[in-house]
C-alpha cells in the first residue's frame, strides 16, 4: 500500500482525498455542513455532524482510491470543542475560529495589562479569534461545565484533537504543535503549555492535550476496516505552507478558503511582530519547530458565499468572475467584509461590514467586482506589514485554495501587489501537505529536499496594473477601511 489517506476538516465542509504514491490526488469526497449563527458575531458548529461528515468523505473516498497505508488530518483551527471522556459526547456546539463573543473579555485583558506576556509566550495577540477565551467561556457560562472539568470530567480539544479521539475510540487525548500554537495557551518558545496564562484564563491544565510533532504516532483507527495509523497532523495553514514547500526563510504562501491566511516562514527565528501580524510555528519536526509570520483575513471566500446564500445574486462561485469582468468599469466600489470583525493587521472585533461608492447603477456586477477585489486589498494589507516586520524581497506568492482557481482574482491580487502570483498544480495544497507529513512518516514519500523539488507551477500571474492605478486604488481602499474602524479599531 503506497496510498494516503488526507482528512482536511475545514470550516464549511469536510474532505477526504486520497493521494497516490506520486502525491497526486487518486479520488475525493466533499460534504459540507451547517452553519449556526445563534447571536450576533457568534458561530458555531455541531461537532457530531462534523464527525459523521468526516466518517462519510473518508468511507466514499476509500470506496473510489482503494486502500491507504496511514491517514494525515488537517483542520480549521482555533475551533473549539469540549466533551465527556468517559462518552465522547460534546457538552456544547463546536466555538468556530470566526466568532467573536469573548471581545469583552479580551478587551478587559488588554486593558489590565496582558497582551505584551500573551505575545512574548504565544506570538499572539489577545483577540476572540483564539481558542483560550472560548475554552473560558464554556467553562463559565455552560452550566455544570466547570464542575465537571475540574473534577476530570472533560477533555478540551481543537477539532484535530476531538477527530483523533472519536477515530482511536477515545484512547488517545492528543493534539500537534501548530495546533497547540493557536490557542493562546501555548508558550511556543518553550514547547509547553503555559501555567501562567492557564491562570489567567482559569483553565484546569488537565483538561488539555499532549502535544507531539507534526509527524507522530497519533494512535490508529479501525472505523475504515482494518488498523489505520495517524501519522500527521497540522492545522489547516501549516499544513497548506508544507504542501506549498515553503521549507526556507523568506518563502510565502497565502491561502484563500472561508478566511485568507499569509504564513511568510522565518526559520529558526520567532519574530515578535510591531505590525500586529502573529508569530506562530509553521511545522514542528523531531521535535524542532520553525517560525513563521502570519496575517490572518477573517473573510476572503466567505465573501462569495455570502452573495450566493446571503444577496443570492449567484448561484455558484464562479460565476463571481464573469461578473466582475463585465461590472461597469466607470464605478469603483470599495467592499469591507468585516462580517465578524477585521483581522490582521486591524484586529477591530467590533467592525462589521460596508460597502462604499454606490450609485444608482450599482448592481450584481459591481458588487460581484467589489467582493473579489476586497480579497487582494485585505492580502495587501498583510504583506506590507508581514514586510515591515521582515525586511527583505517578498518575491513571488504561492497561492493555494479554492478560491485561486478564478484567473480574475489571481490577476487582481497579482496587479493590487505588484508581485507575480504563483498558482500550483494541485490547488488542494492543504491536504497535500497532510499527507506528505503522514506519507513521510511512513516512509513513502520523500524527504523536504525531494518533496519541495517535485512542486510544479500551473500559472505564473504577473501585474499588469499601472503604479499610478494600483497607488490610486490600494488609497481608497484605505479610506474604505479607515470609515469602517470602530471607536476600539481606531
Amino acid at each position: 500500500m503506497t496510498q494516503i489517506l488526507a482528512i482536511d476538516q475545514g470550516t464549511t465542509s469536510s474532505r477526504a482525498i486520497v493521494f497516490d504514491g506520486d502525491l497526486r490526488p487518486k479520488a475525493s469526497a466533499q460534504k459540507e455542513f451547517t452553519q449556526h449563527f445563534p447571536a450576533s458575531g457568534w458561530v458555531e458548529h455541531d461537532p457530531e455532524e462534523i464527525w459523521e461528515s468526516v466518517v462519510e468523505v473518508c468511507k466514499g473516498a476509500l470506496a473510489k482510491g482503494g486502500d491507504v497505508a496511514a491517514i494525515g488530518i488537517t483542520n480549521q483551527r482555533e475551533t473549539v470543542v469540549l466533551w465527556d471522556r468517559r462518552t465522547g459526547e460534546p457538552v456544547y456546539n463546536a466555538i468556530v475560529w470566526q466568532d467573536r463573543r469573548t471581545a469583552d473579555l479580551c478587551a478587559r485583558l488588554k486593558a489590565d495589562g496582558h497582551e505584551a506576556m500573551v505575545q512574548n509566550k504565544t506570538g499572539l495577540l489577545l483577540d476572540p479569534y483564539f481558542s483560550g477565551t472560548k475554552l473560558a467561556w464554556l467553562l463559565d457560562n455552560v452550566d455544570g461545565v466547570r464542575e465537571r472539568a475540574e473534577a476530570g470530567e472533560l477533555a478540551f480539544g481543537t477539532i484535530d484533537s476531538f477527530l483523533i479521539w472519536r477515530l482511536t475510540g477515545g484512547e488517545r487525548h492528543v493534539t500537534d504543535a501548530t495546533n497547540a500554537a493557536r490557542t493562546l495557551l501555548y508558550n511556543i518558545r518553550e514547547g509547553g503549555w503555559d501555567p501562567a496564562i492557564c491562570a489567567m484564563l482559569n483553565i484546569p491544565m488537565d483538561i488539555l492535550p499532549q502535544v507531539l510533532d507534526c509527524a507522530a504516532d497519533f494512535g490508529e483507527t479501525t472505523l475504515f476496516g482494518g488498523s489505520l495509523p495517524i501519522l500527521g497532523v497540522a492545522g489547516d495553514q501549516q499544513a497548506a505552507t508544507v504542501g506549498q514547500a515553503c521549507f526556507q526563510p523568506g518563502m510565502l504562501k497565502s491561502t484563500y478558503g472561508t478566511g485568507c491566511f499569509a504564513l511568510l516562514n522565518t526559520g529558526d527565528t520567532l519574530v515578535s511582530s510591531q505590525n500586529r501580524m502573529l508569530g506562530t510555528i509553521a511545522y514542528q519536526f523531531d521535535g524542532k519547530p520553525t517560525y513563521a509570520l502570519e496575517g490572518s483575513i477573517f473573510i476572503a471566500g466567505a465573501v462569495v458565499q455570502w452573495l450566493r446564500d446571503g444577496l443570492k445574486i449567484i448561484e455558484a462561485a464562479p460565476e463571481t468572475a464573469a461578473m466582475a469582468e463585465a461590472a461597469d468599469p466607470a464605478q469603483t466600489l470599495y467592499m469591507v467584509p468585516a462580517f465578524t470583525g477585521l483581522g490582521a493587521p486591524y484586529w477591530d472585533p467590533d467592525a462589521r461590514g460596508a460597502v462604499f461608492g454606490l450609485t444608482r447603477n450599482s448592481g450584481p456586477a459591481e458588487f460581484a467586482r467589489a467582493a473579489l477585489e476586497s480579497v487582494g486589498f485585505q492580502t495587501r494589507d498583510l504583506l506590507e506589514a508581514m514586510a515591515a516586520d521582515y525586511p527583505g524581497e517578498t518575491g513571488t506568492v504561492r497561492v493555494d485554495g479554492g478560491m485561486t482557481a478564478s484567473d480574475w482574482t489571481m490577476q487582481f491580487l497579482s496587479d493590487i501587489l505588484g508581485a507575480p502570483v504563483d498558482r500550483p498544480e494541485v490547488l488542494e495544497t492543504t491536504a497535500l501537505g497532510a499527507a506528505w507529513i503522514a506519507g513521510n512518516r511512513a516512509g513513502l514519500y520523500p524527504d523536504r529536499e525531494a518533496f519541495a523539488a517535485r512542486w510544479a507551477v500551473d500559472r505564473t500571474f504577473e501585474p499588469l496594473m499601472d503604479e499610478d492605478m494600483r497607488a490610486a486604488r490600494y488609497a481608497g481602499w484605505k479610506d474604505a477601511i479607515a470609515r469602517t474602524l470602530s471607536d476600539h479599531g481606531k
